[in-house]
């Protein structure tokens, strides 16, 4: 039998979790250190040939979280 679900009850897919990478400071990521991801580097590729800005390869997920948002300010691509 499935389990019925209160429709009052927010989806946590809707709504980043207070504690998520998405509303936490790239800084006080727990892998923040760890060496970009595939995505982060192919999305700061473009950014940094967009803005005419050299691509560091070397960066971290915090630092390239950081200079993916510096860019898309300078361009005016991704969130606002």
């Amino acid at each position: 039998m499935a389990s019925r679900t209160d429709a009052g009850t927010a989806n946590p897919k809707q709504e980043p979790a207070p504690n998520s990478n998405a509303v936490k400071d790239p800084d006080d990521w727990t892998t923040g250190d760890e060496p970009m991801t595939g995505a982060q580097a192919s999305y700061l590729k473009t950014l940094s040939e967009q803005a005419e800005e050299e691509f560091d390869p070397k960066l971290s997920k915090a630092e390239a979280s950081k200079r993916i948002d510096a860019l898309q300010q300078q361009t005016g691509r991704g969130a606002s």
